[in-house]
C-alpha cells in the first residue's frame, strides 16, 4: 500500500534519519521524498510503501514516534512518484498552451482540487492581472509552495497579457448587441433575439450575496458579449443592495478567467472539485441604473 505523508521535523542533525530508520524497521520503503525547508522546522512530505495491513492512523503514530508533528496520511498511487521538477514543468507548459485552465492546472499540481472547503482548510491566494485565485486543501501549504505558485501565477499573467487581442472580433452579422436592464437581470438582444442573458438570484444563506447565471449563445461568444453583461450583472446587484456577486461554472469552463480579466473586476477565483466559483465584490461599483 502506498501513502503519501507530510509531517513537520525539527531543524536539527538527524532528525529525518532516525524516521528512516524507524521506517526500516517496520519493513516500510520510502520510496519518495520533497523537502520544504523554514526557519525553524522542516515540512517533510514522503511517499511510503508500507505492508498491506497497515492502516493511516497505524502510519501517523509512527512518524509521530520518530518526533513528527502535523502529520497527514493520505493513500495513494505510483504516479505520486512522478520527478517534482517534471511536474512543473509539465504544469508551465499546460499553462502556456491553455492559460485558462490555470486554476484547474494549480488546483491539481498541489494536490488541492479534490479537498472540500472548511475550517481546517489552509487557501493559496494567488493573483493573475486584477484577479485572486485561490485553492485549498486540509494539509498546509509550505512557504515553498506558495512561492511556486507565485511563479506560476507571474506566466499566467503574461502569457494573457500577450494573448491579448488588440481589437474586438467583428461579430457574426455586422451588428453590436443591445443590452437591457430589469429588475434582476441584464439582455443582449440582436435584431430581437436574445443572444445572451445574465440572471440574479435571492441569496441562500448568504447575507448580501446575489448568485447570477449568465449565457451567451455559441455563435456570439468570444466576441465581449459575456464581459458586459458580467460588468452589467455585477452593478446591477449594486443596484439591488448587494455587497457581492457569485457565479458558479464547471472547473473546464475556458471562458471564465478571460472573461473576469477583461471586465476589470477584482474577482476572487476559488476551485471546489469540479466547480470553479467566482465572488465579485460589488459595493464599491456604480448602480447600473443611477
Amino acid at each position: 500500500m502506498l501513502w503519501r505523508v507530510r509531517t513537520t521535523l525539527p531543524d536539527r542533525p538527524g532528525a529525518l534519519a532516525l524516521l528512516a530508520e524507524q521506517c526500516g524497521l517496520a519493513d516500510i520503503n520510502i520510496l519518495g521524498l520533497q523537502i520544504f525547508p523554514d526557519v525553524a522546522a522542516v515540512t517533510d512530505e514522503l511517499v511510503l510503501r508500507a505492508p498491506d495491513d497497515w492502516t493511516p492512523d497505524r502510519v501517523a503514530g509512527l512518524v509521530e514516534a520518530s518526533g513528527g508533528t502535523s502529520v497527514s496520511v493520505r493513500g495513494c498511487t505510483e504516479a505520486a512518484l512522478t520527478d517534482q521538477p517534471t511536474r512543473y514543468v509539465q504544469a508551465a507548459r499546460a499553462i502556456v498552451a491553455r492559460p485558462m485552465a490555470f486554476p484547474e492546472v494549480v488546483a491539481r499540481l498541489f494536490d488541492a482540487q479534490a479537498d472540500a472547503p472548511g475550517a481546517g482548510a489552509d487557501v493559496m491566494e494567488l493573483t493573475v492581472g486584477d484577479v485572486q485565485v485561490q485553492v485549498h486543501r486540509g494539509t498546509p501549504f509550505t512557504a515553498t509552495e506558495h512561492a511556486r505558485g507565485s511563479a506560476l501565477a507571474a506566466l499566467v499573467s503574461d502569457v494573457v497579457a500577450l494573448a491579448r487581442p488588440t481589437a474586438a472580433p467583428a461579430d457574426p452579422r455586422g451588428t453590436h448587441p443591445v443590452y437591457v436592464a430589469s429588475d434582476d437581470s441584464v439582455t443582449a438582444v440582436v435584431d430581437g433575439a436574445v443572444v445572451g442573458l445574465a440572471t440574479l438570484h435571492e441569496a441562500s444563506g448568504e447575507a448580501g450575496v446575489r448568485p447570477v447565471t449568465l449565457r451567451v449563445e455559441t455563435g456570439w461568444q468570444r466576441r465581449g458579449i459575456g464581459t458586459r453583461l458580467l460588468v452589467d450583472a455585477a452593478r446591477l446587484a449594486r443596484e439591488r443592495g448587494a455587497e457581492e456577486m457569485l457565479l458558479s461554472t464547471s472547473a473546464d469552463n475556458r471562458a471564465v478567467l478571460p472573461m473576469v480579466l477583461a471586465a476589470g473586476l477584482r474577482g476572487r477565483i476559488r476551485l471546489v472539485g469540479d466547480t470553479i466559483t467566482v465572488r465579485v465584490p460589488v459595493r464599491e461599483l456604480r448602480p447600473l441604473r443611477a
